[in-house]
């Protein structure tokens, strides 16, 4: 596999790009928006139809259950470390906000990751953007 192509598939997974071409959005607003949960339906560039199956991203729900897991473990240790071990309610305080927080990273990511490792769809060079 060339250095390259991994380069561009982690910078296009961190920037939610379509899998195949690796240049359309695949959501039509910002994370921080109102309606950060809008996923486009097809891809901009290459046309890919984000929705692979009926219920594909129903097991997204276990991959932003990992990743928020993840989230509470490095802010309880963080809490615990910076914290000096401090009351319950700070952890659960801290966990909480940073859970809010995190929710539109963790919708959209799961839905990016489900789409880049647990489907069919790869890379198409032919089709990515050359501009």
């Amino acid at each position: 596999m060339d250095t390259r192509y991994r380069h561009g598939k982690s910078n296009a997974l961190l920037h939610m790009k379509c899998p195949r071409c690796q240049s359309g959005n695949m959501f039509a607003t910002t994370t921080f928006s109102k309606q950060f949960m809008h996923m486009k339906s097809h891809c901009e560039v290459c046309n890919l139809n984000y929705e692979i199956e009926p219920g594909f991203y129903w097991g997204a729900m276990y991959v932003s259950y990992a990743i928020t897991v993840a989230i509470m473990l490095i802010v309880g240790a963080a809490v615990y470390f910076i914290g000096r071990n401090p009351d319950s309610w700070v952890y659960l305080s801290c966990i909480i906000a940073s859970f809010i927080i995190a929710s539109p990273f963790t919708y959209r990511y799961a839905r990016v990751i489900m789409l880049y490792y647990f489907s069919p769809v790869r890379f198409d060079e032919k089709l990515a953007n050359k501009s």
